[in-house]
């Protein structure tokens, strides 16, 4: 990638790159010249053979109305009937910067080659991608087969000149700013309406961004697990590397591995063998006060978490797999001189890959909820003050009613549980008997996401206390540490009861953000 410009090659990117694009607006894409002649040679061949033969969606109607052949003077009116038809969304716009990605991985998928466009299309695209023209995409509409035919409308509709965008934060008519721009509406071409909205990009592109976040929610769990167990002077069997061997899952070995780094210099941790021979054995039953095993959100950090790490992983492959794949219908085939009628727009790999990372990140909500509960409930740990109370218990309440949002929070999240791509229901006139609903199962899981990090915060939150609560800085892990250290940067200690309505937020959006904090990839 060269500096400031990331080049589409159509077969080559990542979900780094679309991240990088997402977080810096300087850099800018560009379209690789063989790429470009891919382009070229397709439309050519388009063109050419849509004189002579019958093609689906060039010279016919769509879905059930196949049957219906269009005639030579009407190809562009179809096009253009298609995109103004589709783009019938409703509700909420979705982010801008799911906008952002989805346009990147339609022009991505049109530069293999195999979809028929005009370089004038992706000329378009580019330069609305660059210029950080996003479209308005209402959140309801698709039901991800054939792809997601009516947010894609609306990136295709911005494209011609209609429709609404997102400028520089701003909501606003497409057709001034343009013309303010100097930016021509695109003409569409035959093919080009059904190219553009027939596909997987949207939820393709929401899964990527949706999966460096995981990534980012993982490792601070890891973290926030690594520091938990310093507070409580937890064994270090937990995360022996001999215990992992013996059950030698990937994700495992990696979590255990990645909070033995973190921990490594902690002269908090307690080792196994002091504790089997500081306490003598006789004839009769004897209770000690020490706590032999912690309780399993602690103890079982490397088995909770290893199975998120791979759930992360396979999702990321699934996606980069999916970002650089011809996904509309018909396929140009210029190769061997035909037309292939399928499903590459069927959304179920991305379906059921976001549906995956989802449970995982509900799983990681819930193991830091009930860690936080741990830790406000002086019944239990037996060490901390009532809701981590740093001040008069009873008369102050400390984390009492920040635990109510983490409950609620957490609560909200499991009931998005269920997988959405369970949720077929046959529809355009029973031609798409089989549905993905691929887009919404990624929009559930970006608000699974959202609660993942309030979560974590709110955790982090207890933790800090605990830390101010101890006095043992010093002896903490580095690691463990400067995390204290830069939470409280955001959100200072809590000893007199305040309204933390604006500190919180702050302090989610640093750690949303905050990429030193990244473990995984």
């Amino acid at each position: 990638m060269a500096k400031n410009k990331l080049i589409l090659t159509g077969q080559d990117l990542t979900i780094d790159q679309l991240v990088s694009l997402m977080r810096d607006e300087s850099l800018l894409v560009e379209v690789s010249a063989e790429a470009l002649r891919r382009v070229v040679k397709s439309h050519d061949f388009l063109e050419a053979e849509s004189k002579k033969r019958v093609i689906y969606g060039v010279n016919t109607g769509f879905g059930p109305m196949v049957s219906r052949l269009i005639g030579k003077n009407q190809l562009v009116d179809l096009q253009y009937n298609l995109v103004r038809s589709h783009a019938m969304g409703l509700g909420e716009p979705i982010a801008p910067r799911f906008s952002l990605m989805a346009m990147v991985v339609r022009l991505n998928t049109l530069l293999r080659g195999y979809s028929g466009v005009s370089s004038d299309l992706i000329k378009q695209l580019e330069l609305f991608i660059n210029h950080r023209l996003l479209p308005v995409i209402p959140e309801h509409g698709a039901v991800g087969t054939s792809g997601d035919l009516v947010q894609l409308a609306h990136i295709a509709l911005a494209l011609i000149g209609e429709g609404e965008v997102f400028y520089h934060g701003e909501w606003q008519e497409v057709a001034p700013l343009l013309k303010k721009l100097k930016i021509a509406p695109y003409k569409l071409k035959a093919k080009e309406g059904l190219s553009l909205i027939n596909g997987t990009s949207v939820m393709a592109g929401v899964t990527a961004v949706l999966v460096d976040q995981a990534e980012l929610a993982l490792s601070v769990a890891t973290r926030s697990g690594a520091l938990a167990m310093e507070l409580i002077s937890a064994f270090r069997d937990a995360i022996d590397p001999n215990l992992q061997m013996i059950r030698p899952h990937p994700g495992q070995i990696k979590i255990a591995e990645a909070m033995r780094d973190l921990v490594k210099d902690s002269q908090l941790l307690r080792e196994r063998a002091d504790f089997q021979f500081k306490h003598k054995l006789n004839d009769e039953v004897q209770e000690i006060k020490e706590n032999g095993q912690e309780v399993y959100s602690f103890r079982c950090l490397p088995q909770i978490l290893g199975p998120i790490y791979e759930t992360i992983a396979q999702v990321r492959k699934t996606v980069e797999v999916e970002i650089n794949s011809v996904t509309d219908n018909p396929v140009v085939d210029v190769e061997h001189g035909r037309f292939i009628h399928g499903g590459n727009f069927h959304g179920d790999y991305i379906a059921s890959a976001v549906d995956r990372l989802k449970a995982a990140l509900i799983k990681l909500t819930i193991l830091s909820e009930r860690r936080l509960n741990f830790f406000l409930h002086d019944k239990i740990n037996m060490v901390f003050p009532p809701f981590l109370n740093l001040k008069q218990p009873g008369l102050t309440l400390g984390l009492q009613g920040l635990q109510f949002v983490a409950t609620s929070t957490t609560a909200h999240s499991q009931s998005l549980g269920y997988p959405h791509s369970l949720h077929s229901i046959p529809t355009n006139g029973d031609n798409q008997d089989v549905v993905s609903m691929g887009t919404d199962a990624a929009l559930f899981a970006a608000k699974v996401v959202e609660n993942t990090f309030i979560v974590l915060t709110i955790e982090l939150t207890a933790l800090a206390q605990a830390v101010d609560f101890k006095k043992d800085q010093e002896n903490l892990s580095q690691a463990s540490l400067k995390l204290y250290q830069s939470f409280r940067q955001h959100l200072p200690v809590i000893i007199d009861d305040r309204v933390l309505i604006h500190e919180l937020p702050l302090a989610a959006t640093w750690l949303k953000g905050d990429r030193d904090l990244k473990l995984f990839h």
